[in-house]
């Protein structure tokens, strides 16, 4: 390693999400249009598909590449429920709540004020992808956030 390079490349969080998409040229675009995203790079691979390509979201790098699981011997794809959601806060949660549906997000959580200060929804992308939208509303406390909590829990499970 050169004694010039960074550890951890700039513009980079020591946890980048790296996902596999089908259709990750399309993923870009789609990218741009719902999250403002920009294109750092993209790297072509056989058959028309990208090895490799990361945008900025934000202050965040998201790396992901066409899914290879024929050339690679894997299996397909996830697809339906993902055991994750990709969670972006935004200084203006609606604007951006309006651009993702707008570019194709399906909504799988209604936009609403949570209990621990947040405005906050899920939507789907096109790609399978989910994604939790936020901005911070309050700054609260452990124990405001409780209490705000026993509130909204009070009539049942949410």
């Amino acid at each position: 390693m050169s004694k010039s390079a960074s550890p951890i490349p700039a513009g980079f969080h020591t946890v980048t999400t790296h996902l596999f998409v089908d259709g990750a040229a399309r993923y870009i675009d789609f990218l741009t249009r719902a999250f403002g995203a920009v294109e750092i790079d993209r790297s072509p691979g056989p058959n028309g598909k990208l090895m490799h390509a990361h945008v900025r979201i934000g202050d965040s790098m998201l790396m992901f590449s066409d899914g290879f699981a024929a050339e690679f011997g894997q299996p397909p794809l996830a697809t339906g429920r993902m055991p994750f959601h990709m969670h972006l806060y935004v200084p203006d949660v609606d604007a951006t709540w309006q651009q993702a549906v707008a570019a194709g997000c399906e909504v799988t959580m209604p936009l609403s004020d949570q209990f621990w200060g947040d405005r906050y929804g899920h939507v789907r992308d096109p790609f399978g992808v989910n994604w939790a939208l936020a901005t911070r509303t309050d700054d609260l406390t452990p124990e405001e956030v409780e209490e705000r909590q026993a509130k909204a829990f009070a009539g049942g499970h949410p």
